[in-house]
């Protein structure tokens, strides 16, 4: 027979479990509390600083201010195209002599090169022919008048005649036209007439006046009309041509404000305006062509130099930060957010162009947040220091 505990012994049993319990329920809340802290404070993105800490650190919200609204492109220099010269022989022949290289400064109309043309001769020889018949025909045709009001040939006869001149004076003038266009000056054609002496060299010239950057020909060498000789450039003058995305272009007109620098030439910045803008898009690279008009007395800038080119738009009202209130990681921007009094989130913001010692704010914080303005980078090493004491 089994015996059954005393209601006395049962009483005290269930009097001394329920003080266990009792007694024992605060110790597993508190313990349940501390690893809910544990837990919050381990988020490497969030610090919490003592009041002192706090006290030094410079809390505010983004402001709105009117900033330079800019934007920049790589860019070029170029050679003025209105002031460069394609210089070649109107006439086939073979180089003789070379009166230039490259780098020479030359002036308009001087000769670059010497060649032995055939066809030059040729053609001096056909006019000096027509216009020795033209002389032929204007006395034929004075002998006919004369004889006419004498009454000795008929007048069909003069009328012949003059046909012949009329035919020989279209034929003389053609010649030296081709002549004019062969290169020879009035004087030379003059001096031809007067020697009848024909000369098949034939000076190659610059119709501009400046430095010789391309030299395409060598002694001996033949070259045809259609072939490039020489290129000659006055660069005085020079061009910034920018390339800018389409989506980058609507605001782009001419007499537009561009700082312009250039790696090359270190510390120097060039103000000036955009006397160019390109009325299409090129369907290849999707961009609009521009250009800023550049003296260059000196000739410091050279041509292919590269270059950077920032377009100045009008203040607009942006909403800023400064710059000590970014935090730069892993190629990211990040600030710090106040959620608490002495509470801070480290959050990504995106940020636009930098004006004076303020960033532009373009998304990341929600209006009426308040961030850490100063001593977000002290900050930050606190935040860095937590989280290696939470992992050790």
């Amino acid at each position: 027979m089994t015996a059954f505990p005393s209601l006395a012994t049962f009483l005290r049993a269930v009097l001394a479990l329920s003080a266990l319990c009792f007694f024992s329920l605060p110790g597993c809340r508190k313990a349940e509390v501390k690893q809910a802290i544990a837990v919050e404070e381990t988020n490497p993105a969030e610090v919490t600083v003592t009041p002192a800490l706090a006290a030094q650190l410079k809390i505010g919200e983004p402001k709105m201010r009117d900033v330079a609204g800019s934007l920049q492109v790589a860019a070029r220099v170029e050679t003025d195209a209105s002031r460069i010269a394609r210089v070649g022989s109107p006439v086939a022949g073979r180089i003789t002599r070379l009166l230039v290289l490259e780098g020479q400064r030359v002036r308009a109309g001087a000769a670059l090169a010497t060649l032995h043309s055939t066809d030059l001769s040729d053609t001096q020889f056909a006019f000096v022919k027509a216009y020795s018949q033209e002389n032929l025909a204007e006395q034929a045709t004075k002998r006919a008048e004369q004889l006419v009001a004498a009454d000795v040939i008929g007048r069909a006869e003069l009328e012949r005649r003059r046909a012949e001149l009329l035919q020989a004076s279209t034929e003389e003038e053609s010649y030296r036209t081709q002549l004019r266009g062969l290169g020879m000056s009035e004087a030379s054609i003059q001096q031809l007439l007067k020697t009848r002496k024909l000369n098949a060299d034939y000076p190659v010239v610059s119709s501009v006046g400046g430095t010789v950057l391309e030299r395409k020909v060598t002694i001996g060498q033949i070259v045809q009309p259609a072939e490039l000789a020489f290129l000659v450039a006055d660069l005085s003058n020079v061009w910034i041509l920018a390339d800018v995305p389409e989506e980058n272009a609507g605001k782009l007109h001419r007499g537009m404000q561009v700082l312009v620098t250039i790696p090359s030439l270190p510390g120097k910045e060039i103000h000036g305006t955009l006397s160019y803008v390109a009325p299409i898009v090129d369907p290849e690279t999707r961009t609009v062509q521009v250009r800023m008009d550049l003296a260059n007395p000196e000739g410091i800038y050279k041509p292919a130099m590269l270059a950077s080119m920032t377009f100045l738009d009008r203040d607009e009202r942006k909403l800023t930060i400064p710059s000590t209130a970014v935090v730069r990681e892993d190629n990211k921007n990040y600030v710090f957010v106040q959620t608490a009094p002495n509470r801070f989130l480290l959050r990504e913001v995106t940020l636009g162009a930098e004006s004076d010692d303020d960033r532009i704010l373009d998304s990341g914080v929600s209006p009426g947040e308040k961030i850490v303005l100063e001593g977000a980078f002290g900050l930050n090493n606190q935040r860095k220091q937590n989280a290696v004491k939470a992992g050790a």
